[in-house]
């Protein structure tokens, strides 16, 4: 049978403050990154097909207005257009005449296949991707009267890739500037986070080290919207510190301001006891009397145990709570070998207030030391996240079926044995009281005995 435990304290990611922040930071830093992202290379597409569309449409009026008719009829350009890139062979950059019923003029740059003039329909300049001589084109298209000539198609054209590649390169850039600039965001949104919480992180140790017991109040320098709750939460612990001792103090008085009056009157008791008339009167008198001394004894443990339960300074070691404990043990059991062996963790400290560890002990040695025939061992053991105390004996053991109901009030399973029942009742409230397990069973060696083992789980050590 063991003591109820502690839920684990753990911290969910929905439960974080600081999680929550920085997902709502992550979320909104994402969320414009990704705006910023699409607005500016939408408008830069549109901006750059405009640049485009404009510079395209010049150039078509210009070579328009640069052709001339020779003597022979024959067209003829002025000069070169202005843009150099209609010199370079497949830069990208064409222009084309179409005259009727005579081939084509075409650009220096035009060294393989022409332009579809379909889009030149009238005076109107238009557009639109035709198929070229390097791929996908942009092509514009008018029609111009030229005299002694009739209508001619002036197409000029460029590359669709020019654009693409432009907007890629942009987008591009543009992508990683701006991958840097949430990186940079988030890493500062954290350092703010983090920067901004601080006053709830030490208020979060120093709640650990008020509840391990290295602490009496919440101690620290609190920013003003903190300060406040923490000057409340320790006057709410000083408070609590004086009622609990009033209490302790109170129960003491009562349970001694009881005892006089049940000394009295187990004495009447007693000399009513030697009156055969009232033999049968006085017996009652007597057992309700025990009755009532047990009941004091046991609710004065738990009221001790319970009031000083995790309370500030509650922390003990077994080296120095055991030695005087097993000191005691072998003059109130003599011929009784009482042996403490430390495997590990000897210098640990538990987290109970000594008086009531050395109780919780006395107890059980003072069991083991009725039951045992000569040896009784406590075994200490120890991890980072455990400690564990083991009281084995070699007497006649614990059937299973028992160790339900040892740690009732009242059980005895031998009356010839000294005792009044509360012990192992006072025992198991001092361990629920400070979170510990306790348990009998059989020897964990399997030889013949009983086995009372302590188990306690240790908090997180508070940081500084």
């Amino acid at each position: 049978m063991s003591a109820a435990a502690v839920p684990a304290r753990g911290t969910a990611c929905s439960d974080s403050l600081r999680t929550r922040i920085l997902l709502a930071i992550l979320l909104w830093v994402t969320l414009g990154i990704v705006g910023i992202w699409y607005s500016a290379t939408t408008l830069f597409a549109k901006h750059v097909e405009r640049s485009y569309h404009d510079e395209l449409s010049v150039h078509i009026e210009e070579l328009a207005g640069l052709v001339r008719v020779d003597a022979g009829g024959e067209l003829m350009l002025d000069r070169p257009l202005s843009d150099p890139r209609y010199l370079v062979p497949l830069s990208g950059f064409y222009w084309q005449i179409d005259v009727p019923d005579r081939p084509p003029m075409g650009s220096a740059s035009m060294t393989r296949g022409s332009l579809a003039g379909q889009v030149a329909r009238d005076d109107a300049i238009r557009h639109r991707v035709e198929r070229g001589p390097t791929g996908a084109t942009i092509t514009y298209g008018v029609v111009r009267h030229v005299p002694r000539v009739g209508a001619v198609k002036f197409l000029v054209a460029t590359d669709q890739r020019i654009l693409d590649e432009t907007v890629a390169s942009f987008t591009h850039e543009l992508t990683i500037w701006l991958a840097a600039l949430a990186a940079a965001l988030v890493a500062t949104g954290f350092a703010a986070v983090s920067f901004g919480l601080q006053p709830l992180d030490r208020l979060s140790r120093a709640s650990a080290r008020l509840r391990s017991g290295a602490a009496a109040r919440l101690d620290g320098d609190y920013p003003s919207e903190v300060a406040p709750l923490v000057e409340d939460l320790n006057a709410f612990i000083d408070y609590n510190r004086v009622t609990v001792e009033r209490a302790r103090v109170e129960a003491g008085n009562l349970a001694h301001a009881l005892r006089t009056p049940l000394a009295v009157i187990t004495d009447e008791a007693e000399r009513l006891l030697q009156r055969a008339e009232t033999r049968e009167s006085a017996h009652s008198l007597l057992d309700q009397g025990q009755t009532m001394v047990q009941q004091i004894e046991y609710h004065l443990a738990r009221a001790r145990s319970a009031a000083g339960a995790r309370g500030p300074t509650t922390q003990c070691r077994v080296d120095e709570v055991l030695p005087p404990i097993l000191s005691a043990m072998r003059r109130l059991h003599p011929g009784k070998q009482f042996e403490f062996v430390a495997l590990d963790a000897a210098e640990s400290s538990w987290p109970l207030d000594p008086v009531d560890f050395a109780e919780l002990l006395s107890i059980l040695l003072d069991n083991a030391g009725k039951w045992s025939r000569r040896n009784i061992v406590v075994e200490l053991t120890g991890n980072a996240e455990t400690l564990q105390l083991r009281i084995v004996d070699d007497g006649p053991g614990l059937a299973p079926e028992n160790t339900v109901t040892a740690f009732e009030i009242g059980t005895r399973f031998d009356p010839s044995k000294p005792g009044s029942g509360l012990g192992l009742a006072i025992a198991h409230d001092i361990a629920q009281a400070y979170d510990l397990q306790i348990a009998l069973g059989a020897r964990s060696d399997g030889r013949s005995g009983l086995e009372a083992r302590i188990t306690v789980t240790l908090a997180a050590a508070p940081t500084a």
